[in-house]
């Protein structure tokens, strides 16, 4: 989808709103991942302002678009997604990882209507979304089925099962976003266990790849919202992003993987994210 000035414009102010509001939740619940929450705004708004087929009214809408977060450590930026597209109260985030609470430090589907999947250890969401592309598949139904996943979580082999049976199935109706922020856990990604060269590991999978920046709101809308057409492949997309990115002292920084601000910090950060 070739989108306007004025779209585009639309979108990067829904991902700021987005990692002031995740930001704000980690800071209140001294708990929670912002580095990966900042990195996967820009993706999030462009999924669920520009792209995914669905009404919160209706939430199983059996042709609704499907989507899967993978990386369910970044629960605070999937919630304010959610919570902007209606299917709750925005007034509910301020109850993140509280007692008793619907919004967990990883998402549920038990609680909160628009979570496909429980979430939040590594490499289960991606074979669960290509269940859901095969189920599709088998029916003949028009939806699509999206799942992102930290790049760290590449190194989960559950992945690569997934990736080998939806390149078989030649599951056109699935797309896979990877956050490639090249941070993980203490390290950078090919520190720990490396993953280049990335796209040609999933081209040999039978998929086709294309690499975007992350924070680029036209590049992800084109090949987020560009229709199936006559792709006869799964879809992989690598966008290429910064952990931490829309906070000065975040980029970049490992340690920003899981950690709360000061309330110094916290007032710099948000002082950094104002429209």
């Amino acid at each position: 989808m070739k989108a306007s000035v004025e779209h585009v414009a639309e979108i990067r102010e829904r991902a700021r709103l987005i990692r002031r509001s995740a930001l704000k939740m980690v800071y209140d619940a001294q708990l929670g991942h912002p580095g990966g929450d900042m990195s996967s705004a820009d993706i999030l708004a462009a999924l669920y302002f520009a792209v995914l087929k669905f009404d919160p009214r209706n939430p199983k809408d059996p042709g609704r678009d499907r989507f899967v977060m993978s990386k369910g450590h970044c629960s605070g930026a999937f919630y304010s997604a959610l919570a902007m597209a209606g299917f709750f109260p925005e007034t509910e985030l301020a109850t993140y990882m509280k007692p008793l609470s619907r919004l967990n430090a990883h998402p549920c589907n038990c609680y909160l209507l628009g979570v496909e999947a429980s979430t939040g250890p590594l490499g289960h969401g991606m074979p669960v979304a290509v269940g859901i592309a095969i189920a599709g598949q088998i029916d003949g139904a028009n939806f699509r089925t999206f799942v992102l996943t930290g790049d760290g979580e590449q190194q989960e082999g559950s992945n690569w099962e997934a990736a080998m049976t939806a390149g078989h199935r030649k599951l056109r109706n699935l797309t896979l976003i990877i956050d490639r922020n090249r941070l993980q856990q203490g390290a950078r990604t090919e520190e720990t266990c490396a993953l280049e060269p990335l796209a040609d590991k999933w081209r040999a999978f039978g998929w086709q790849v294309e690499e975007v920046d992350g924070h680029d709101h036209a590049q992800l809308l084109e090949v987020l919202g560009a229709p199936v057409g006559g792709r006869e492949k799964p879809l992989c997309v690598i966008a290429n992003t910064t952990k931490g990115q829309g906070v000065s002292f975040m980029r970049d920084q490992a340690k920003w993987h899981h950690g709360v601000p000061n309330a110094e910090q916290f007032a710099q950060a948000m002082k950094e994210l104002q429209a």
